[in-house]
């Protein structure tokens, strides 16, 4: 039997999503395809969500939360974080989950001892979720920083060098998609010289694999990681899903 994938978000030019599961469809000598689906506006979403000729679809920025309201139910991940990341079809019922959450929390396990260290989120969208689930599934400290403070919990970037976050703050995390192909200068606003060898960098942005944020990063001296390993997880885990 052949199935359909794709990637629902917009832009998709960065994304290495359709190339991995060709070579892996390719490699395991299977009969199924996987396309980009950019989708530039939410009304876009009903009609191909439920058009019945794609098997799962794997989501990204924008949408992770938008296409919640489309689906007919949400695993426990999902649930657990708020964004869907992965949806299955089948028997006529789209269900959402979340693989960016556990693929982050094992990548970030695997890089790094976890105990004794706070960390800063940058961004508060549908990646920022997943990260922040694992956090406090793993009793990591964190602040959410997002370009206008809202609340206690999210704080600004002029807050970050105002109040010298960094040197309390080890772990930085970026969610946003700053500094993503073909956008490759940008970076989240931080006080980057406040940087120290005691920092710890993850990206969760993997085209470039060498963004700006981690090229402030290594010049500090601090340990920097790439989302690479993350979507390499979270892609397997959807397969996963899309084949029972």
């Amino acid at each position: 039997m052949s199935w359909q994938f794709g990637l629902i978000g917009y832009p998709l030019g960065h994304s290495f999503s359709k190339q991995y599961f060709a070579n892996k469809f390719s490699k395991e000598h299977l009969p199924h395809s996987y396309q980009l689906l950019e989708t530039k506006s939410e009304a876009a979403l009903a009609p191909l969500l439920t058009g019945g000729q794609y098997r799962g679809f794997n989501v990204t920025i924008p949408y992770k939360q938008a296409v919640i309201p489309h689906l007919h139910r949400l695993d426990k991940s999902a649930q657990l974080v708020g964004a869907v990341n992965v949806i299955k079809y089948k028997n006529q019922v789209l269900t959402g989950y979340n693989t960016d959450y556990p693929a982050f929390k094992a990548t970030l396990k695997k890089w790094l001892d976890t105990t004794a260290i706070r960390a800063l989120v940058l961004g508060t969208g549908g990646a920022s979720k997943a990260v922040i689930t694992a956090l406090n599934d793993l009793k990591i400290d964190y602040r959410l920083v997002s370009r206008q403070a809202s609340g206690a919990q999210v704080i600004s970037y002029e807050a970050v060098a105002a109040q010298h976050l960094l040197a309390t703050y080890h772990l930085i995390i970026n969610t946003t998609p700053l500094g993503m192909a073909p956008n490759t200068r940008q970076a989240p606003a931080l006080p980057y010289q406040e940087l120290t060898p005691q920092h710890y960098l993850y990206d969760l942005v993997y085209n470039p694999a060498q963004t700006t944020f981690l090229t402030h990063g290594k010049q500090a001296g601090a340990t920097t990681h790439n989302g690479l390993d993350m979507l390499h997880l979270q892609a397997e885990l959807a397969w996963n899903i899309w084949k029972q």
